[in-house]
């Protein structure tokens, strides 16, 4: 009798705080990655293969070392409006090089998950990375939503609301802009869609300089560095 009263208390504590049965980590990180109608196959696939090869990066493994004994917990979604959210590579924890280079696989080959159409919904994007981060089976120490995109949102719920209750969950938002149609659109990101501790927005040109821009932005938010500004332009 005593004994299943002690079963029972102990299920209920677990039901009362889930986040106990979860692995610590240093990080829990989405990768929020434009798929709207306004980015190309060629811009998508610039995104996904300069994601892929900033996790085969050297950089960004010692940035993970960098963070903490626990490890990094990523995942990637694909957004475009308010309807179409998809989880396309699923959580993984990242400690040294290989586990980097099988996430990076994991990315490299993952497809375009809406071909066609689509308008631009970023505050969907942060609600699903928002459920995202709840629903995992992780407890990090930081969390953050990284996203990334060419344009303001037009369609669905307003940004500026979701960033806020994303934030109060204890969630960082960056953002990286791609000012190839918006050329203010950072202006727009500052005012509506990253916040928390430590945001920050970086910017870059058009598609081609990717690459690059989502590598230095990966190193900065996975080790935690100081930032020393609000906003970083790439060539």
């Amino acid at each position: 009798m005593h004994r299943a009263i002690g079963i029972l208390f102990a299920a209920a504590l677990l039901y009362a705080n889930p986040a106990a049965t979860r692995q610590l980590v240093d990080l829990e990180l989405v990768l929020a990655v434009d798929i709207s109608s306004s980015v190309s196959t060629e811009e998508f696939n610039l995104q996904m293969g300069g994601l892929a090869n900033a996790f085969r990066d050297p950089l960004v493994a010692a940035a993970i070392r960098a963070s903490g004994d626990l490890g990094i917990a990523v995942s990637l979604i694909q957004w475009s409006d308010n309807r179409r959210q998809f989880l396309a590579v699923d959580w993984d924890l990242l400690h040294y090089v290989a586990s980097s280079r099988h996430f990076a696989d994991q990315i490299a080959a993952a497809a375009r998950l809406v071909v066609a159409g689509g308008g631009t919904a970023i505050g969907g994007a942060l609600k699903y990375g928002t459920a995202q981060i709840e629903s995992n089976d992780y407890d990090g120490l930081r969390l953050v939503i990284d996203v990334s995109g060419d344009g303001r949102t037009n369609q669905g719920w307003p940004d500026r609301p979701l960033r806020d209750a994303t934030v109060a969950r204890g969630i960082s938002i960056n953002g990286l802009v791609i000012l190839n149609e918006e050329p203010l659109l950072d202006d727009y990101y500052h005012a509506n869609v990253i916040g928390g501790a430590g945001a920050f927005v970086m910017t870059t040109m058009d598609f081609h300089s990717f690459a690059s821009a989502i590598l230095a932005k990966l190193i900065r938010e996975i080790a935690g560095a100081p930032v020393a500004s609000l906003e970083e332009t790439m060539p």
